[in-house]
């Protein structure tokens, strides 16, 4: 079984002032290109489509990038949030327009990587629908229980005597696989309530409607330094830096590598000029003290990667998670 460091591409470091941008008279980014069309882009605001509700973490994600557009492109970028099937309408829509590079959406590895194995073919997103401007963070899971639960580690919850309720943020998440996966190999008898995202799950946790649940680091991180939930491990390959003290399902024994990562897209068939103006100005944004305050305040790892390597490691990343789940017979729920 290959672990995630297999499959994790070098981080593209960003140097501060790096990839400085000319602007030119009328506010647009020069790309290089030969193409009169390209030579001016943006000269217009640029839509970024967010396919989740406000406030959760790939929307803070996708405002973050678009409030330093105006001095990275010189336009806004106006957010849109349409929320539905984990991010799948919104990306699906952006996808039909035109790919001039001024339609853009938040795209979350998961989307690509296990919804497939979760929803029929025809509701599935393709790579044939969009082209990857870049990577932006990791996002990594998290398993919680509440404060006063007498869930404290993961052997307690192989000892627990009955059946662990737990949360998920919906069918088709990293958080559904990563908790079935653990539940199956460790032979704990669990029964999954699906919600359709990480803080509705994080509330049932709360709230005592699930014994525990699996959300995102950012989501949970307020609620653990408060001391209302607890963490008991994380999902991803190596300890978080948010969370030093929390074990890896790999220390306990569990080899189950899924964590969370997002991108920009754009409809696919984009010119090399176009992708390429937009990744220079969003790593112009990256390189900000406003998105690394960004970055530390809302508990994510950055993990910038060119569009062209963000998609060879998210098909690996797929092949991973459906080798995974056919030799645990982990079923999703798709055909």
């Amino acid at each position: 079984m290959l672990g995630m460091s297999d499959l994790r591409r070098p981080l593209a470091g960003i140097a501060a002032g790096a990839m400085v941008l000319g602007l030119s008279a009328c506010g647009g980014v020069t790309t290089g290109s030969t193409s009169n069309d390209n030579d001016d882009f943006p000269t217009e605001p640029i839509r970024m489509t967010v396919g989740y509700n406000a406030g959760g973490p790939a929307d803070l994600i996708a405002r973050a990038v678009a409030e330093g557009s105006q001095d990275a492109f010189g336009v806004a970028m106006p957010v849109e949030n349409q929320p539905g099937a984990n991010g799948a309408l919104a990306v699906k829509e952006v996808a039909g327009r035109a790919a001039d590079g001024y339609e853009l959406t938040l795209l979350n590895a998961s989307l690509m990587t296990i919804s497939p194995m979760a929803v029929p073919e025809n509701e599935a997103v393709s790579w044939d629908e969009v082209d990857v401007v870049m990577s932006l963070v990791q996002n990594d899971y998290v398993l919680i229980a509440h404060a006063d639960s007498e869930i404290e580690t993961l052997e307690d919850m192989i000892d627990f005597d009955g059946t662990i309720t737990y949360g998920t943020t919906g069918v088709g998440t990293g958080s559904q696989l990563a908790q079935l996966a653990l539940f199956g190999e460790a032979g704990i008898e669990g029964n999954e309530i699906p919600y359709d995202s990480g803080p509705p799950a994080l509330t049932a946790v709360m709230g005592g409607q699930v014994e525990v649940g699996t959300v995102h680091i950012g989501d949970a991180m307020p609620q653990i330094e408060a001391g209302t939930v607890k963490p008991i491990l994380i999902f991803s390959d190596e300890r978080n830096e948010h969370l030093p003290d929390t074990p890896t399902a790999l220390e306990s024994g569990y080899d189950i590598p899924v964590t969370q990562y997002s991108a920009i897209a754009l409809p696919a068939g984009a010119d090399d000029a176009v992708i390429s103006g937009l990744q220079e100005g969003i790593e112009e944004i990256l390189a900000t003290d406003e998105w690394q305050s960004f970055i530390d305040s809302n508990y994510l790892v950055r993990a910038e990667i060119p569009g062209d390597e963000v998609k060879q490691q998210w098909q690996e990343l797929h092949e991973t998670y459906a080798a995974f789940a056919e030799e645990h017979e982990i079923d999703l729920g798709g055909d």
